[in-house]
């Protein structure tokens, strides 16, 4: 596994080394009067109920020149971003949940997933010229009960009439977590020559450093469509390849499929190593994880949908299984 996810990370860093003689193509800056609230559901229940089985977060990302004072004197102050870049902020709320493969169980297995939940709320720094993106987040939330993760899979089971997971009281413990990541994207290759329809590859770099996620990633994301809106892709919910809760709005419809390839080597992922300061169940997870994500996204005015399907390696030894799959959709909209 470890061979696979490292030659993927050389294939990405080649193919951006080629890429380098394709023409740049630069774009401006309208992503509406005010900004762009944007809500993201990444859901397993089309492939399985197990692992990550789910995520909510919403989002509002201010237009460039809508953001405070503050935000473009703390982006100037950051020597890597950029001094000609439109610079927005970015508040988000989510929560995520993860449980073990047998739910039917109160007691399952120590060498499965743990239960857990992450509740979280973040504020972050956009920076964006045309050729890079740049976004730096801080994220403060609360893992465990307090979470109310076992309350939320509770509920949407009953409503939705399926079994009820059994075994939350094995859940890691209440603990305040923080993530601060920084990310750069590469939009620099874009072509109007392949089929009449337009392409590009951008490329990624980012770490995340905290006691709820460490770890590096890199890897790069190909669009193909028809009037390519200005954007990095549909947002996600992290750990995941890149997104933009901003987009530029196209007169016309548009759209486009996409492609992406991550590799990341993780360092702490409390929902696999347990608790910080406490005793709590774990298992040993794997050093490098691989995510392929693939999808479409649709585009009019001031709406854009997106639907992303994504491919994750075994992030734990004793997964029973060697990827997960689940599924992401979100709608963003400008006001």
């Amino acid at each position: 596994m470890e061979k696979t996810v490292r030659n993927l990370i050389n294939a990405v860093c080649l193919t951006s080394l080629l890429l380098t003689f394709i023409p740049l193509k630069i774009f401006a800056s309208d992503d509406g009067p005010n900004g762009t609230l944007s809500f993201v559901i990444e859901n397993d229940m089309f492939y399985s109920d197990r692992y990550y089985t789910n995520g909510v977060r919403a989002s509002w990302t201010t237009a460039a020149d809508k953001r405070p004072e503050w935000a473009y004197k703390a982006a100037r102050l950051l020597p890597f971003f950029p001094d000609n870049a439109s610079v927005r902020t970015n508040y988000a709320f989510g929560q995520n949940m993860y449980t073990p493969k047998e739910t039917e169980l109160k007691n399952p297995s120590t060498d499965d997933h743990p239960y857990a939940g992450w509740l979280y709320g973040s504020v972050g720094l956009i920076a964006e010229n045309g050729k890079q993106l740049d976004q730096i987040e801080f994220t403060l939330g609360i893992v465990g009960p307090a979470s109310m993760a076992e309350q939320t899979q509770k509920f949407v089971h009953k409503v939705r009439g399926l079994d009820i997971p059994q075994g939350w009281d094995t859940q890691l413990d209440n603990e305040p977590g923080f993530v601060l990541t920084y990310q750069r994207s590469w939009r620099s290759y874009v072509s109007r020559s392949f089929l009449g329809f337009e392409y590009d590859i951008t490329p990624h770099a980012e770490f995340a450093l905290g006691n709820v996620f460490t770890y590096a990633n890199t890897g790069a994301t190909l669009r193909y469509g028809k009037g390519l809106p200005v954007d990095y892709g549909p947002p996600r919910i992290q750990p995941s390849l890149p997104g933009s809760g901003f987009f530029i709005q196209q007169k016309n419809f548009s759209w486009y499929l996409f492609a992406g390839l991550e590799g990341r080597y993780v360092i702490r992922n409390i929902f696999l190593d347990g608790n910080t300061f406490t005793e709590s169940r774990s298992v040993d997870k794997e050093e490098f994880v691989g995510d392929l994500q693939m999808g479409v996204v649709l585009s009019k005015k001031n709406i854009r949908l997106a639907y992303t399907k994504v491919l994750r390696t075994r992030e734990f030894k004793r997964q029973s299984s060697d990827k997960q799959d689940f599924g992401a959709l979100s709608i963003s909209i400008q006001f």
